[in-house]
């Protein structure tokens, strides 16, 4: 039996998430939690004909202690779009707010799932859930992960025509660093099968990795942001742990985790810097099994752009982690 649960299923990452993790066979039961919509939501999915129960809560009459108790795996997309006038700080402090008070349900009613943060901005929002899981002393830092995944699937789908796969999917590129702008590091060199990418073509390529979603921002004329793509991203990754916690080995994907919490992270936190990176990590039965250092042996452009992203990392942790200790809970 498994049990997964989306907080924040009402809004434009979490329905059609909701909609592909009802479509999944290995899902028993799903439950829906946000602030509105929640039920009809629930209703609407229920409809389908497919494995997963749905039942859907709202905050009254204890919804987020109803939604996680016996949950497996939680995924996280809660948060507001940044809306004209807001600046960056003040949608930080709204989502930041949001994240430090799902994980703290977490905490308490379904301390041992997997968790797994959509919520923006993942390289600060993940630093945060991790305090709080400390505080609460059920910190486990191989059940906790950052969605990069929408990076990785940008990069296959980017480089399609270099790679001549008619499923771009079939290639595999590491993307490592963090989910935001320069963070973002795509390496091509690493990718397999091996990828010819022009010399005049690289800055391009990895600059549409690393700003993809503007690109969805604008030709949606502001109207909106990457909401389908996401839930697809992830989607496949809370399927991806799912395989893993059930028994199905190899399996390995790019994540966005606490290294020195995993077996391997040591090593590359001590080679970046940083306490919290996206690299390979091999999934198991109970999560991170092992993070994969693949930074040896890189080109000197993609060490370039490591240094800009290590450099704006450790900003974003910060950041994460002094909310938490200078923001009390509501």
């Amino acid at each position: 039996m498994v049990k997964a649960a989306v907080l924040g299923a009402s809004g434009g990452i979490g329905q059609p998430l909701s909609l592909l993790l009802k479509a999944c066979p290995l899902v028993d039961e799903l439950a829906l939690y946000d602030v509105v919509n929640t039920p009809g939501v629930a209703a609407d999915l229920s409809h389908i004909s497919s494995v997963a129960k749905v039942s859907g809560y709202l905050p009254k009459d204890d919804g987020l202690k109803n939604a996680l108790t016996d949950t497996d795996v939680v995924v996280i997309p809660a948060g507001i779009p940044r809306k004209p006038g807001m600046s960056r700080d003040d949608l930080f402090k709204v989502n930041a707010g949001i994240v430090r008070d799902l994980v703290t349900g977490i905490a308490q009613y379904c301390p041992k799932a997997f968790v797994l943060i959509i919520s923006n901005p993942v390289n600060s929002t993940v630093p945060i859930a991790a305090e709080v899981l400390k505080k609460q002393g059920v910190f486990d830092p191989k059940r906790l992960f950052g969605v990069t995944t929408l990076d990785v699937v940008r990069a296959e789908t980017f480089t399609q025509e270099y790679s001549g796969q008619k499923d771009p999917s079939k290639i595999q590129i590491p993307v490592v660093g963090g989910h935001s702008g320069e963070t973002i590091v795509p390496l091509f060199s690493k990718a397999s099968p091996a990828l010819d990418i022009p010399a005049d073509k690289y800055d391009a390529l990895v600059n549409r990795v690393q700003f993809g979603g503007d690109e969805v921002v604008k030709a949606k004329d502001g109207a909106g942001s990457a909401t389908l793509s996401m839930a697809y991203a992830g989607f496949r990754f809370a399927e991806k742990v799912i395989r893993a916690s059930q028994g199905q080995s190899g399996i390995v994907e790019p994540t966005y985790i606490y290294l020195r919490g995993v077996t391997g992270g040591e090593e590359i936190a001590n080679e970046t810097g940083v306490e919290f990176f996206s690299t390979l990590v091999e999934l198991g039965r109970n999560g991170a099994e092992k993070a994969i250092n693949i930074l040896q042996g890189v080109t000197e452009q993609e060490k370039k752009l490591l240094e800009a992203c290590t450099k704006g990392l450790k900003g974003n942790i910060e950041k994460g982690i002094e909310f938490v200790k200078n923001t009390p809970p509501k």
